[in-house]
């Protein structure tokens, strides 16, 4: 089992958003937890995202449509990425009007390295997606470098997000399943992207807004 997604824009200001009825899913994390590895494991496709030794290379919001009906969005990582204060502002200011305005959105995977555990931002996020409605899924990500004697205490440490975290693992492919399970119920959280949809009335998929 994988997810069919395939590149279709990347949007450094909400006019380059796709137009489009899709639901879309947005990944969200730290520069340092692997979003890019854990979005080509969920595809099957080694280079869909561009993975880089360097932390905090995504400056931009990259779309991925899936199947018909359903879209992954790659947010820029937040929290390690060294860039100028313009650009930094720049981005926050993009992700904010993403995660506040776009109507599309309808959940947020949220990723967390396991050995650490969220913290402030996390939080924040978290409400965020309650305060949106939106579906949260929370991720923990590296769990190959745990040892089976730290599971427990790791888990424990996602108690105050009041969601119970996924044990993942881009490399061992651990709870990859699961997610994608997670992420292609979401579909049904949108009935009323799904009709303009099936009505015939989706733009084409990289129109900007």
């Amino acid at each position: 089992m994988r997810l069919d997604a395939k590149f279709v824009t990347s949007a450094v200001t909400p006019q380059g958003y796709p137009r489009w009825a899709r639901a879309e899913v947005a990944l969200a994390g730290r520069s340092n937890v692997g979003k890019s590895s854990m979005l080509n494991a969920l595809a099957g496709v080694k280079q869909l995202a561009r993975t880089s030794r360097t932390p905090g290379r995504t400056r931009a919001l990259n779309f991925f449509a899936v199947g018909d009906d359903l879209a992954l969005v790659d947010l820029p990582g937040y929290g390690y990425a060294k860039m100028a204060r313009n650009e930094a502002a720049r981005v926050g200011s993009l992700m904010s009007h993403y995660m506040h305005e776009r109507r599309e959105l309808v959940a947020l995977v949220m990723l967390v390295d396991a050995r650490r555990g969220p913290g402030k931002e996390e939080a924040d996020l978290a409400a965020l997606a309650a305060g949106r409605g939106l579906a949260l899924i929370v991720v923990a990500t590296k769990c190959d470098k745990l040892r089976r004697s730290e599971r427990i205490g790791a888990l424990s440490r996602f108690a105050p997000l009041g969601v119970e975290p996924i044990l993942c693992s881009a490399l061992s492919k651990e709870g990859l399943d699961d997610l994608r399970k997670r992420i292609l119920r979401c579909v049904r959280r949108a009935p009323d992207l799904l009709a303009a949809n099936q009505s015939g009335t989706r733009a084409a998929d990289a129109a900007p807004r």
